[in-house]
């Protein structure tokens, strides 16, 4: 499936697993139907929200053909296949290939990082070796990789050295950075921070890769379209809705939070791995409690 005008909602997904904190791919049937049914036009698998660099490489593999499978080529699959190996990368980036996935997407290194935008792009070239195919999404998120980059230096370069480069996922407040990668090239960026969307696409993104689309479409849905109508003041009382959920959620650990409202709506995946907390039913039942006082369960999906 051709992602060439991929746009709206990507669902970064999560890797569900059972109280032991194994993989449990039994769930991700009844996810993917849901998330087409709320109007979702993409996955991203095994990204942060999906623990990936936490599981292991024959893990992310099961994973990755499961989401593949549950699909079926409804909607497109990008597989993030970064960790700090380049070689374990490339061999996820031909996995994905030999799947068929419809792309792949790499954050950089964060150990050994790279020390320069010519260095970057030298080590993402190495994962794309694995699958020359299939488009890549960069995976540009400086708080967790603590890698900044000239975003319009970046895509020049990308050019030569980067040839499978087809976006860039976004996952950065400074939107004047976004803005000037537009500005220098007709490349598609994903804005990766669900909190702030409506700048994002009044910045210009294509659309957005986020974990709260998992379930909270709906209110996201909403919003796009009432910024597409130029109707401003629904389109920011929608993202206002939208802080407010990741407010009640924050304090519970982002992906924690979030992985224990899966299961609030009705698709359980489990606990968090460690290094990740791992939440109490007291910790759970008080981010329910939270939930509830701000309405999450009235607006939120539907």
């Amino acid at each position: 499936m051709s992602i060439e005008n991929l746009s709206g909602l990507i669902a970064a997904t999560f890797t569900p697993m059972d109280d032991r904190g194994a993989l449990n791919l039994d769930m991700i049937p009844m996810i993917v139907d849901q998330l087409i049914s709320e109007g979702v036009s993409g996955l991203y698998v095994c990204g942060g929200t999906g623990e990936g660099v936490s599981l292991t490489s024959d893990e992310r593999k099961q994973t990755a053909e499961a989401y593949l499978r549950a699909a079926n080529s409804r909607i497109p699959v990008v597989v993030h296949v970064g960790q700090d190996s380049l070689l374990s990368a490339r061999d996820l980036a031909q996995h994905a290939a030999d799947i068929e996935a419809d792309g792949i997407s790499a954050i950089t290194p964060t150990y050994f990082k790279p020390t320069s935008t010519s260095t970057l792009l030298d080590s993402l070239s190495i994962i794309t070796e694995g699958a020359p195919d299939l488009p890549f999404i960069y995976y540009h998120f400086p708080v967790k990789s603590g890698v900044e980059i000239d975003l319009p230096a970046f895509i020049e370069l990308a050019h030569g050295k980067l040839p499978s480069l087809f976006a860039i996922k976004f996952t950065d407040p400074k939107l004047h950075d976004l803005q000037s990668g537009l500005a220098t090239s007709d490349i598609k960026i994903f804005y990766g921070i669900d909190e702030m969307l409506l700048g994002g696409l009044a910045a210009g993104a294509s659309g957005a890769i986020g974990s709260t689309y998992n379930f909270a479409a709906p209110l996201y849905m909403k919003l796009i379209k009432a910024w597409q109508q130029g109707d401003l003041t629904e389109a920011k009382r929608l993202q206002e809705l939208s802080v407010k959920m990741v407010r009640a959620f924050a304090p519970f650990g982002g992906i924690e939070g979030q992985k224990a409202m899966m299961g609030m709506v009705g698709l359980s995946c489990g606990q968090t791995r460690l290094p990740l907390n791992r939440l109490t039913q007291q910790q759970t039942d008080d981010l329910e409690d939270n939930l509830c006082k701000i309405g999450f369960f009235d607006w939120a999906r539907s």
